[in-house]
């Protein structure tokens, strides 16, 4: 009998420690759980960022070469409707 409750008090009490080293890596796990999410955060605030960036950097590009095609189209206008007025005084 004195074996027996040796044996179950030595159970108990290995139980408690397991236990006890047990509690300490599950707030880990919630910590790094918590870190894992603000990463993510993160880095969805720096991919939002680089993308307003890079639409902001096109759109101004676009702008940009818009206005010269543009004015490069026009003086061409220009140029062809001043030969054809040419050809046509010229007759």
């Amino acid at each position: 009998m004195t074996l027996g409750k040796l044996l179950s008090s030595l159970v108990l009490v290995t139980g408690l420690a397991a236990s006890s080293f047990a509690l300490p890596h599950q707030e880990s796990a919630k910590q790094d759980m918590k870190d894992a999410g603000n990463s993510t955060k993160q880095a969805a605030k720096d991919t939002g960022n680089a993308t307003k960036k890079t639409a902001k950097k096109t759109g101004n590009t676009v702008k940009k070469d818009t206005k010269s095609t543009t004015n490069k189209a026009a003086k061409k206008t220009d140029e062809g409707a001043k030969k054809v007025e040419n050809k046509t005084n010229s007759q």
